[in-house]
């Protein structure tokens, strides 16, 4: 049996905690960040737990966890 791929644009945008949930930064908080409120900005700062719906995606993408 071959080995499984890695999707490597997953792997660089999304981190495994130890319980096995997936950690990720919202977009939009790299530039134009004078038009955005200072409370979105800060909330742009932090990374944010994957939903339940996307954990069967980013699994798929991730077969061996994150290299």
């Amino acid at each position: 049996m071959p080995k499984l791929k890695t999707n490597k644009a997953v792997a660089k945008r999304v981190r495994v905690t130890k319980s096995g949930k997936f950690k990720f930064k919202r977009a939009g908080g790299r530039h134009k960040m004078a038009s955005k409120s200072a409370k979105r900005a800060r909330s742009l700062r932090k990374r944010v737990m994957a939903s339940d719906a996307d954990h069967k995606r980013i699994d798929y993408c991730l077969p061996y966890g994150r290299p």
